[in-house]
């Protein structure tokens, strides 16, 4: 047999004219003449060396040789359509894999959404990296991640970011502190006492420093803790105060009161970032369009600050793609 001279349309044929037994059938289901079906036949008889139908009764029916070649033919076209099956999940973000790097503070939050889109997906392969912000900068400067969730994303002409979600930076202090029942509190009255702080490097400590700057405030004593929640629990042990991302609070904190002082919450927000000049990965777009669905339903509406749809036009517009909700352009494997 000269395999050189099989095609996906040969077998085609062949398999549509053995399980109608006509030529004719065969020709009106592929859209072909009945002439072009009979000169595919041909073709393939003349490759395979042996006869591959004989006509009973009016029906063509297969030889020997045509009966396994009719097995082959099946099992190699049916690996295709589960190939094309495969594509098609894998160009729609149903599997995969993708890495994903947060700063420290979205752990707080994004679990929430990559919890249920695991159970949604579970074909896709997720990593996670969490650090402070320098750490993930130099992720991505070195390009090792999918996306990236900062509060404060990376001023650079290759970032692309849409915001998703508020981050409210709160001044926390013990329960029984002597101002927690205060309804409103100056900064001012706070400066001689201990602040907790991140370290340098973090976006909390970086936005709350740029908050002090503009107001004409410093700073007295502190207290540098490697983490949130060693501040958390260290300001609920009466260590000192602290500005935290509300985030970083239990529902119920009956250890921390949340102090009203005058010019906050700070605003911030969590984005998602993507580079520009990488390409992003199917299971990658396809968590972004299902963060973009679902935020509503996995955290409380008044954190919401949903940009999303716009971060994902811009993608699809820049990789060249149809238009969400619509098949991708070209032709499929079955359609060879």
């Amino acid at each position: 047999m000269n395999i050189r001279h099989l095609t996906f349309r040969l077998l085609q044929v062949y398999v549509a004219v053995v399980r109608s037994g006509s030529f004719s059938e065969a020709a009106r289901q592929l859209h072909l003449t009945q002439p072009t079906v009979s000169q595919q036949l041909k073709r393939l008889t003349s490759a395979v060396g042996e006869p591959l139908l004989e006509s009973r009764q009016g029906r063509q029916v297969t030889t020997e040789a045509g009966a396994e070649l009719y097995r082959a033919s099946r099992e190699v076209l049916g690996r295709f359509a589960d190939f094309d099956d495969y594509l098609a999940a894998l160009g729609g973000g149903e599997r995969g894999r993708f890495s994903i790097a947060l700063v420290n503070t979205a752990q707080y939050v994004l679990p929430r959404l990559l919890g249920p889109y695991s159970q949604a997906f579970p074909e896709v392969d997720v990593t996670v990296h969490i650090g402070n912000r320098r750490q993930m900068l130099t992720r991505f400067e070195r390009q090792e991640d999918d996306l990236y969730v900062f509060s404060h994303p990376p001023s650079l002409a290759h970032a692309l970011a849409g915001r998703f979600l508020r981050n409210p930076l709160v001044a926390v202090a013990p329960r029984g502190h002597r101002l927690a029942d205060r309804e409103q509190i100056a900064m001012g009255e706070l400066l001689e006492e201990r602040f907790l702080l991140r370290e340098p490097g973090s976006a909390t400590r970086m936005l709350f420093e740029s908050w002090l700057q503009e107001q004409g405030l410093s700073l007295g004593p502190t207290l540098q803790m490697a983490s949130n929640e060693a501040i958390r629990v260290g300001v609920a042990a009466g260590m000192g105060l602290a500005v935290l991302s509300e985030h970083v609070l239990p529902p119920e904190h009956p250890d921390i009161a949340i102090l009203p002082v005058t010019g906050l919450p700070i605003e911030s927000h969590w984005q998602f970032i993507v580079r520009r000049d990488r390409r992003l990965s199917h299971a990658a777009l396809g968590f972004l369009r299902f963060a973009e669905g679902h935020l509503g339903e996995c955290v409380e509406p008044r954190f919401l600050s949903n940009e999303l749809d716009d971060l994902l036009l811009r993608l699809d517009a820049a990789a060249g793609t149809a238009p969400r909700g619509h098949p991708p352009r070209g032709q499929t494997l079955k359609g060879i």
